[in-house]
């Protein structure tokens, strides 16, 4: 009986030690980086690992065309792919840690 008990004690420390390096790794990616741009960069998004926006930068050169349909495009693809690659770079980040294992929810 005890080895039960000290084999659940083992799963359950293992189980703590995985959820704080989550965290560490979670806290990590807010701090990286990631940048795509659009229109041959007149439009440029920063996001983090944690996949928040952190900046939408416009050349002016593209407002002044007057083209809204065209801005909204180039602002929208280049979110989506800064976003991807936030996510890459999350799925990444976390796989060193399971592996290579896709364990959804973990971010």
């Amino acid at each position: 009986m005890s080895k039960l008990f000290g084999d659940m004690g083992n799963m359950l420390k293992q189980a703590e030690q995985f959820q704080s390096q989550i965290k560490k790794i979670q806290e990590e990616l807010a701090h990286k980086i990631v940048e795509a741009s659009s229109g041959g960069g007149m439009v440029t998004v920063k996001a983090n690992g944690r996949q928040e926006i952190l900046s939408v930068t416009i050349d002016p050169e593209i407002i002044k065309q007057n083209d809204i349909e065209m801005l909204q495009s180039l602002i929208a693809a280049a979110t989506n792919e800064a976003l991807k690659q936030a996510q890459s770079l999350a799925q990444s980040e976390i796989g060193k840690l399971t592996g290579g294992l896709n364990l959804p929810g973990l971010l």
